[in-house]
């Protein structure tokens, strides 16, 4: 498991370290199964703090990509395929929100939003 963090980005770091694992679970990179580094080291290895390390693999446990075995460590959940979809389209519909929102607030019609996905699409 790879973890790049960047201070830069503005992205909180808990936020960071969740989208790259969640990523390489999505990709199967990382298996169901595979055993993660304890929020410890994680939290070591990083050089961010066990708070953090710790929110980001709870978020991670209540969205159904992480469990942990008490004594054993955290490791990867198997992840049904429909369940894996289900959360692609649910990402995707939120990323549509925050564009309606942002356009709104900016004065764009929804027409135009419209003639825009059709651009990107390629239509």
């Amino acid at each position: 498991m790879h973890i790049a963090l960047s201070y830069q980005s503005g992205q909180p770091i808990y936020e960071q370290i969740k989208y790259q694992i969640r990523a390489q679970i999505l990709s199967g990179e990382l298996k169901a199964g595979t055993m993660l580094p304890s929020i410890r080291m994680l939290a070591k290895e990083l050089k961010i703090g066990i708070i953090t390390a710790k929110r980001a693999y709870d978020d991670l446990s209540a969205e159904g990509f992480l469990y942990s075995a008490q004594g054993k460590g955290v490791f990867v959940a198997d992840v049904k395929k429909d369940d894996l979809t289900a959360y692609k389209l649910e990402k995707i519909k939120d990323m549509f929100g925050e564009i309606d929102k942002y356009a709104q607030e900016n004065g764009v019609d929804k027409e135009t939003l419209k003639n825009i996905f059709k651009q990107i699409l390629g239509e």
